[in-house]
């Protein structure tokens, strides 16, 4: 099997967000262009940027994300940069428009997985949630890739306006050839964060319920899942990916962030300045890593509380897990 970001303890993953303009306008997304940038890198900037990392690039994983990554016009050069440098793995996070003929300007040996994103096993809730014709575009752009040899993986982000789809996708996944499947749980931050935006987080009661279970079927049927745990027990033990994993979050302003909650706020631990990464100076998320709280995850505490619930006695109910470590579910 190919290789593509882990999520786990002792993983390196480096997250570039080569630019933020995208073609379409989902409800949940997460881009926040005051805090991120608006501007699309130039090849030589993605170039120096991902020579940053270049002592890890044999262990690192690097993602290209936008945005949309298929609008910029240099992708297949960086991805190809990212080759020579040794990265262990490259993905290609998409929308499945693959603009700029992207497919026929790289081969499967340059590109691990591409990585669709689709948040619906029907076409009308999926283009509720991403816009109208998004779902068949998606649909296509995965059947091309297949056909022409390319690694696939599809990304599903649950929701209150499609759990109810998760496990209608089983068969689609398997039907369209679908490697692996990324579960991913909506964040509180970009659009979601807005004043008076619509609530969009399930309950802790329907991922509990539904989350593992259709994670299981679809491994059954010899498709690698990983979804976040989000709820532990009590007596679960909480770990930061903060302290155990190496992510990085890169956006066009320069800003590089260890922690995807923080990116609404100039917590960044680190920045690009003249091309070369440096420390950003305190407060920043590096220092509230180590702190230690009942509720688990010290970022979700602080940036979305409403997560949290509490006994009659004050302690809370549960630990929030953290959104970087996440279950892996295969069946060989």
């Amino acid at each position: 099997m190919k290789k593509t970001v882990s999520f786990s303890k002792n993983s390196t993953n480096v997250f570039f967000h080569i630019l933020t303009k995208c073609n379409l306008n989902c409800r949940h997304c997460y881009i926040n262009r005051e805090q991120h940038g608006e501007n699309t890198l130039p090849l030589s900037t993605i170039e120096a940027w991902l020579g940053a990392f270049a002592e890890k690039s044999n262990i690192a994983n690097v993602i290209f994300l936008g945005g949309e990554p298929t609008i910029h016009p240099d992708l297949s050069f960086a991805i190809k940069k990212a080759k020579n440098m040794g990265y262990n793995s490259i993905t290609v996070d998409t929308n499945g428009y693959l603009f700029n003929d992207i497919l026929s300007k790289v081969s499967p040996d340059d590109v691990d997985y591409f990585s669709f994103s689709l948040d619906g096993a029907t076409r009308k809730t999926n283009n509720m949630i991403r816009g109208e014709g998004s779902y068949d575009k998606c649909i296509e752009g995965i059947k091309k890739a297949v056909s022409m040899g390319f690694g696939t993986s599809l990304i599903y982000t649950v929701s209150s306006a499609n759990i109810h789809e998760l496990e209608m996708m089983v068969p689609l996944l398997d039907d369209l050839n679908i490697e692996r499947f990324f579960v991913q749980v909506i964040g509180i931050r970009g659009k979601p964060a807005q004043i008076n935006q619509e609530k969009l987080q399930v309950s802790r009661s329907e991922w509990l319920s539904i989350i593992p279970d259709v994670a299981e079927k679809a491994a059954k049927r010899g498709i690698t899942v990983s979804y976040p745990k989000v709820f532990l027990s009590s007596k679960e033990t909480f770990e930061c990916a903060g302290l155990v994993a190496e992510n990085y979050f890169i956006f066009p302003n320069g800003r590089v962030y260890r922690c995807p909650i923080c990116e609404d706020f100039p917590l960044h631990s680190m920045i690009f300045k003249d091309n070369r990464l440096v420390d950003t100076g305190k407060l920043n998320e590096n220092d509230l890593f180590n702190l230690n709280i009942p509720e688990g995850c010290v970022m979700n505490k602080l940036v979305q509380p409403e997560n949290l619930s509490y006994k009659s006695d004050g302690t809370p109910e549960y630990k929030v897990a953290c959104c970087l470590l996440k279950e892996e579910i295969r069946f060989n």
